[in-house]
């Protein structure tokens, strides 16, 4: 799988320059803090602090993000390109590493593809997990819904190597939020549940049980001069 992890970020990284000749380049930072740090159903840290800085020019997109963890810090890097397939069809693929200080978690690389379809985007990831000696290999599986209004919900799930996520029992989660902005501040109510494979929670016989959490998230994005 790593073989195609490495030709999907190649993909994107040899076709950037093409992305980003004769375009304006946009710059932006962001800042922000959330009641709970959740990625993909998992809990990070509760209370959480973030920043990231991103470029935008013509299709080609790329960025660092940071946040707070509890034992260290998270950094991710990641890069993208995008195709207008047609009205209302965009096809992206890219690459991802998060890093972490400390002691909180390893290394993963990951390679993204994501179709959107109007309101409706899907994301598909295959991933390693570089543990101590070894690598863990691992696929991601999302569909989100968004309307104009602000509502938006998703539907992910967990598999390993390359078999489809989530009907092996690898986890699977649910979300659902509403995004709306005020006084120069966006913010995100939204509900998560976590099946018992990635809650972290057991039970009174030590199964894994799953969690509903509600989380507010605020942030705020600045746009950077670069002329």
């Amino acid at each position: 799988m790593r073989k195609k992890l490495s030709a999907l970020i190649l993909l994107a990284v040899a076709i950037a320059p093409m992305a980003v000749e004769a375009q304006d380049a946009e710059v932006s930072a962001n800042a922000g803090w959330a009641s709970a740090y959740y990625y993909r159903g998992v809990l990070q840290k509760a209370s959480s602090a973030s920043a990231g800085v991103d470029l935008a020019a013509g299709s080609f997109s790329l960025g660092t993000w940071g946040a707070d963890v509890g034992d260290g810090a998270e950094l991710d890097f990641y890069t993208a390109v995008g195709i207008d397939l047609a009205d209302n069809i965009n096809l992206s693929v890219g690459g991802i590493g998060y890093f972490y200080t400390g002691d909180f978690d390893n290394t993963y690389m990951e390679a993204n593809m994501n179709l959107a379809i109007g309101a409706i985007s899907a994301e598909y990831s295959l991933g390693s997990h570089r543990v101590p000696g070894a690598a863990a290999d691992y696929s991601f599986f999302a569909i989100t819904a968004e309307s104009a209004g602000g509502w938006y919900g998703t539907l992910g799930a967990y598999g390993t190597d390359l078999q489809l996520a989530g009907l092996f029992g690898n986890g699977t989660y649910a979300e659902a939020g509403y995004g709306f902005s005020a006084a120069d501040l966006d913010f995100v109510i939204s509900g998560i549940y976590s099946d018992g494979d990635i809650s972290g929670e057991t039970d009174s016989f030590g199964a894994g049980r799953p969690e509903m959490t509600m989380v507010l998230g605020v942030s705020k994005t600045f746009d950077i001069p670069t002329g």
